[in-house]
């Protein structure tokens, strides 16, 4: 069994929903990922989603963008990346890390010599933003071959018919973005998100998280109580800005916190 189906089948037997926090890899200092990794743990996360840093984040909104232009100053490269997910393994083996970026990366590095490291260093999972299934497949087997699940995004725009070919491709876990926009938006619509993860759940059996407009403890218990999983980004990112370097862990730990206790509450 993966460390994402086992950490979603614990879950399911403790009655609880996962909470995955979104940081991007190397901001804002390249040396501080590993320790707020390890923050993020302690403060109830649950899988780690891994930002790798990229010129053209079209999915992102400013903050994550912003993040990404950081990280990039910093000299960070998906090898980079890879090089923390191994730090990280060293000292936790449990906690599932999904890469969330862009193929260019990937592409320059070569898919085949890109699943390979993935896998040595410890990655459960990519989710590539740019890449629609019809055009994956490709590297999707590569993945697979590599004991790497393969996320893909469902859209509130999105077809049944394409809900139905995204999920047959899918493993891992299924991210529906919660409304129309980038990361960072604030409208979210809990009795939309429900009915749309209804049409979801006729075509899967995979967990289904859900992100975007994501801020506060009050909004994650609100999408906790309709999906299998939580995910928060430009909340947590956002830190990065207003918060000094040295303080950064424990801020994100606070925020990650009082999200967990939320989420625990509203689904006991």
């Amino acid at each position: 069994m993966s460390r994402i189906s086992a950490c979603f089948a614990q879950l399911k037997q403790q009655k609880r929903k996962a909470l995955i926090p979104f940081i991007t890899a190397g901001d804002p200092q390249a040396e501080l990922t590993l320790s707020l990794m390890q923050a993020l743990v302690q403060a109830g996360a649950d899988v780690i989603e891994l930002g790798v840093p990229f010129s053209d984040p079209m999915a992102d909104g400013p903050v994550i963008q912003r993040a990404s232009e950081r990280a990039l100053a910093n000299a960070v490269s998906l090898s980079s990346v890879l090089d923390m997910v191994a730090a990280f393994r060293q000292q936790n083996q449990t906690t599932p890390v999904v890469l969330m970026g862009y193929l260019n990366p990937m592409e320059i590095m070569g898919y085949a010599v890109f699943a390979k490291a993935a896998q040595a260093a410890g990655v459960d999972a990519v989710l590539t933003v740019d890449l629609p299934p019809e055009e994956g497949i490709e590297f999707n087997q590569l993945l697979k071959a590599h004991d790497l699940d393969s996320i893909f995004l469902i859209a509130p725009t999105s077809t049944e018919a394409r809900i139905q070919r995204i999920c047959a491709q899918a493993s891992g876990f299924i991210y529906y973005v919660s409304l129309k926009g980038v990361t960072g938006s604030q409208a979210l619509d809990v009795v939309a998100v429900t009915d749309k993860l209804k049409i979801v759940r006729r075509y899967t059996d995979l967990p289904i998280g859900v992100g975007f407009g994501i801020r506060d403890a009050q909004s994650a218990a609100a999408v906790a109580s309709v999906s299998d999983a939580v995910v928060v980004g430009s909340a947590l990112v956002r830190l990065s800005e207003t918060v000094a370097p040295e303080h950064l862990a424990a801020e994100l730990g606070k925020l990650l916190g009082g999200m967990r206790q939320a989420m625990d509450a509203a689904v006991c």
